[in-house]
């Protein structure tokens, strides 16, 4: 018997699609050869829509506790929302843009209420559209092909929404088992499409919990013979899994959420296309799921924290997929600029040279590469440590590669970021390791710094007058305050209302020496579980820096 596609049935859609591809995930990882021959196709989709189950049971289980039942746009939302935020590799990036598109227009049913076959048809090509939008540089023979022949059967099937689904599951499975043809690659190596076969599962199981019958046949995977039925995902030839179709091609893969705008994100997307390839970015309303393949990791990520606020940053080297690692150097140093002796002085007990600097005087990129010199290291990490530098240190590192040292700018804005870079630092590791792990940690910790203001002026918190204590987080003035201590406390709790496990603290030389202890003992009693360390920035620092990590 037929059920309505209803906010239960979005829950059941969860459970029968994560099931489904919690079966075939090894075998979808099997034939994974594009974009990248790594093997995580499958495995990506699991978690990403692992991720998107949860958020719906959320949003059962909060309705739940009101004594009310979520909507249909309740629960599409949710799923959508938990995809984006939860989205694994190239395939899930995708997958989470298709919930979105689909969400966009079965959100629209009524509070409680349902969504019929005409809806399920617009859902199905809105969700098509979004995801070739979203796709940089869009390839056919890949889940978008399939997407889209799923959509044109829906929009050709006649009847109620399962019906509509079951057409829309044929019309991907027939587009499937023709990827082959479309996409050399894919043709080389003897398989249908990984992320399109994924996708096939997806909408089986939407089928089935419309239909409430079991129409989808087990996903087949063959190191031989013919192509499967329509309803399997398989390998056409013995070549299966084979194949190394981006050797030569960027090393790295960076995902990250993005809190920005629209026309930040516009920006983005131009900046990340230069950097490299299989470029996506899908999301809206303010939060992004940013995914792009590179050999500059710290470029990718330093071009997010330009647009917004990057986080849950992850960056993964491909192996043999991509560019093959080089073998790390004996011998590899940091060079950082910092705004103070006390700074210095931890860079130097940290073994990392110490570039000092003065308020208003930047180093010219002639300093920088006499310090890169002075480090005596055929690899170099640079710590610019403020966005303003982040030219000069490019000038910088290029001149020193002229001299035939490696160096790698690693994009920090503030001094903090720069300790928690310097923190992770491990000569002994790979040059490429050591650069993603810093830049990691880097792009993981929000900054802010507090400044006295001059003469009256207008900020993004409002108009401040001569002698206010501005609070400036990532770079904007968000709190303007009579005082450091409440104005820093402000500060705190702003930063550490998104989270956090350490806040650092770089004391000016002229502030008072109760300060520390004041903010110390703010975040033991009003946030939990967050540990506080204090350092001495000296002469030249601003009044207070903060870091969260």
């Amino acid at each position: 018997m037929p059920y309505p596609l209803d906010a239960a049935a979005v829950r059941t859609w969860c459970g029968l699609a994560l099931e489904a591809l919690g079966r075939e995930r090894e075998r979808i990882d099997a034939i994974n050869v594009y974009p990248v021959a790594d093997g995580d196709t499958g495995t990506n989709l699991y978690l990403t829509l692992e991720s998107a189950a949860r958020a719906v049971e959320a949003a059962f289980d909060g309705h739940g506790s009101a004594g009310t039942a979520p909507g249909l746009g309740d629960a599409v939302g949710a799923m959508a929302h938990g995809a984006l935020i939860g989205a694994r590799g190239n395939s899930g990036t995708i997958l989470a843009q298709l919930l979105r598109g689909m969400a966009q227009v079965l959100a629209a049913a009524p509070a409680g209420g349902e969504a019929g076959a005409d809806a399920l048809r617009r859902a199905l090509r809105r969700a098509a559209t979004a995801a070739y939008e979203a796709v940089a540089h869009p390839v056919e023979g890949t889940v978008l092909t399939v997407a889209t022949a799923a959509a044109g059967a829906a929009e050709r099937a006649a009847g109620e929404a399962a019906e509509v689904a079951r057409a829309a599951h044929r019309g991907a499975a027939e587009a499937l088992r023709a990827t082959p043809g479309q996409l050399a690659v894919l043709g080389k190596a003897g398989v249908v499409d990984a992320g399109g076969c994924g996708l096939v599962a997806l909408l089986g199981a939407l089928a089935d919990a419309l239909s409430g019958e079991v129409g989808a046949a087990p996903v087949a995977l063959r190191a031989d013979g013919p192509l499967p039925e329509p309803a399997g995902c398989a390998a056409a030839g013995p070549e299966a899994g084979g194949g190394d179709p981006h050797a030569g091609g960027p090393a790295f893969e960076v995902i990250y959420l993005l809190e920005a705008g629209d026309a930040e994100v516009a920006r983005l997307r131009a900046r990340l296309d230069r950097l490299g390839d299989s470029l996506v970015v899908v999301g809206g309303d303010g939060l992004w799921h940013v995914h792009v393949h590179v050999d500059d990791a710290g470029a990718a990520v330093e071009a997010g924290i330009e647009a917004g606020r990057p986080y849950r940053i992850r960056i993964t080297h491909f192996g043999a997929g991509g560019r093959a690692k080089e073998p790390a150097l004996a011998a590899r140093a940091v060079v950082a600029v910092v705004p103070g002796a006390g700074l210095a002085g931890l860079c130097v007990q940290a073994g990392a040279t110490p570039v000092t600097v003065r308020p208003g005087e930047p180093p010219a990129s002639g300093e920088l590469v006499q310090a890169i010199r002075q480090a005596r290291a055929r690899e170099v990490m640079l710590l610019p440590n403020d966005p303003e530098l982040r030219h000069t240190a490019a000038a910088a590192a290029e001149q020193a590669r002229t001299e035939g040292v490696r160096v790698a700018v690693i994009p920090t804005r503030s001094a903090v970021q720069g300790l928690a870079a310097l923190a992770v630092h491990e000569p002994g590791r790979s040059f490429d390791e050591d650069m993603v792990a810093m830049t990691a940690a880097a792009g993981a910790t929000r900054y802010a710094e507090l400044a006295v203001a001059e003469h009256r002026s207008w900020t993004m918190a409002g108009v401040c007058q001569a002698g206010d204590v501005l609070g400036l987080i990532d770079g904007d003035v968000a709190v303007i305050g009579p005082d450091l201590v409440r104005t820093a406390t402000a500060v705190l709790d702003r930063m550490l209302s998104a989270g956090g496990e350490l806040v650092t603290l770089v004391l000016g030389a002229d502030v008072p020496d109760s300060l520390a202890e004041r903010l110390q003992r703010h975040v033991r009693e009003r946030h939990l579980a967050v540990d506080t360390v204090v350092y001495e920035g000296g002469e030249y620092a601003a009044p207070l820096l903060i870091g969260v990590e």
